[in-house]
């Protein structure tokens, strides 16, 4: 913006703009417990999918076993339903019917 342009819109050159930035929202990305899908089969997704280590998965599959329900990770809305499909995806080409589900934090 040219010195006219300020003078013109009768702003100063040190004018502040109170303008309020926010985070993007964040989604908690779940996978629910059935009695189908094998343990094994959630660590691999655990792993090939929210890049989760050997240990971090399991640990994130016994909650799901033992919980019903279980956190994989919180990302941006659209990092949130691509992994849910993702999840969805492979889950049916491999014949599970793992759930995943995402939440507003």
């Amino acid at each position: 913006m040219s010195m006219g342009t300020r003078a013109a819109s009768g702003s100063r050159p040190d004018a502040h703009t109170d303008l309020e930035l926010h985070e993007p929202r964040r989604y908690r990305v779940l996978l629910h417990n059935d009695d189908y899908t094998t343990m094994e089969f959630v660590v691999e997704v655990l792993i090939s999918i929210f890049r989760k280590n050997l240990e971090e998965a399991t640990a994130i599959m016994l909650a799901v076993h033992e919980r019903g329900l279980a956190t994989c990770g919180v990302y941006t809305e659209e990092m949130a339903e691509t992994m849910v499909s993702q999840v969805h995806d492979t889950a049916r080409k491999a014949g599970f019917p793992l759930r995943c589900s995402m939440e507003e934090e």
